[in-house]
């Protein structure tokens, strides 16, 4: 690739601002569907078997907290290292580095399971010179679907896990 800028790469894969933050495009979203009778009760209606989107995120963004109702499993493409960060329903946070290190301090995949509280931002540093900017996949199953998802509100996280106040006010 000969130019990896923000601007460059916005263009050049057909990005899309994300309500949550950064930049989207899906990439593939199943023919198939699951029924209603076929999901968990946590869905309403039908969904796509799978579905899969590029994610950017430039460096001083961030992706806001927020939740689906499927597994999402993400992938590190090319760029700084990202920390996703997620607050579990019984309120155990777990910070997760994303990234091309060889040497274990990055994990090229990351599931993060469905119900969970997650965000992202790119990793200060790391081994590589900052290019200023994070490229990720995300694939999704069931498929994703707006209906789905909800952005955080931050009082009622403060409320629920007070004691994530530093993660919360950074990700919401």
């Amino acid at each position: 690739m000969t130019d990896t800028t923000v601007a460059a790469l916005v263009k050049r894969l057909n990005l899309q601002p994300h309500p949550e933050g950064g930049y989207f495009r899906e990439t593939y979203r199943a023919a198939e569907t699951i029924p209603p009778a076929g999901l968990p009760e946590r869905f309403g209606a039908a969904r796509s078997v799978s579905t899969a989107i590029y994610y950017l995120l430039e460096a001083g963004q961030h992706s806001r907290l927020h939740r689906i109702k499927s597994d999402e499993l993400w992938h590190f493409y090319t760029g700084d290292p990202l920390t996703i960060v997620e607050i579990g329903p019984d309120g155990t946070l777990r910070e997760t580095q994303l990234g091309a290190a060889l040497d274990g301090s990055t994990i090229f995949q990351h599931l993060v399971p469905a119900g969970a509280w997650f965000g992202a931002t790119p990793a200060p540093g790391g081994r590589f010179a900052p290019m200023g900017f994070a490229l990720v996949g995300c694939t999704v199953a069931p498929g994703f679907d707006f209906a789905d998802f909800a952005l955080a509100e931050r009082a009622a996280l403060l409320a629920a896990f007070p004691r994530h106040e530093a993660w919360i006010r950074r990700l919401t």
